[in-house]
């Protein structure tokens, strides 16, 4: 078995920003030389997150309009977390909703994604470097 590590990293200006890893993802698939086997990608930070889904800029507005609904960032003082002098408790929040990490199953050297799926990386505290984590095993 085969086993293949490979970071990604960020430079977000935006508090909230999603971005399309799927490219990357691919070569570095490539890179591993696996064929059969399973893609891991995670977030290396807890108010980030990977996720699959659509790549439609409608369906990113809705999901930063639902995130905010659910977790608004203002006014920072409703969390207990940012009473510690922190303001991204919201960050973790919205983390949590979209998810750490995926999984993506690899079959004859390619990535078994549905027409339309998409691997995305969700900033949601940005302003400083920060990275995803590509890990492949398999054969």
């Amino acid at each position: 078995m085969k086993s293949y590590r490979k970071e990604l990293w960020f430079n977000i200006n935006k508090r909230r920003q999603f971005v399309n890893i799927t490219k990357e993802i691919e070569k570095a698939l490539l890179e591993s030389g696996v064929r059969e086997g399973l893609i891991l990608v995670n977030a290396m930070h807890i108010t980030a997150s990977v996720f699959i889904n659509d790549d439609e800029s409608g369906l990113h507005g809705d999901y930063e309009e639902w995130l905010e609904k659910l977790a608004p960032h203002e006014p920072i003082n409703r969390y207990l977390h940012n009473r510690t002098g922190e303001d991204n408790a919201d960050a973790h929040l919205k983390r949590q909703i979209m998810g750490r990490e995926v999984v993506v199953a690899i079959t004859e050297g390619k990535m078994d994604l549905g027409p339309w799926e998409q691997i995305f990386y969700g900033e949601f505290d940005g302003g400083r470097r920060k990275r995803a984590l590509i890990k492949i095993i398999g054969s």
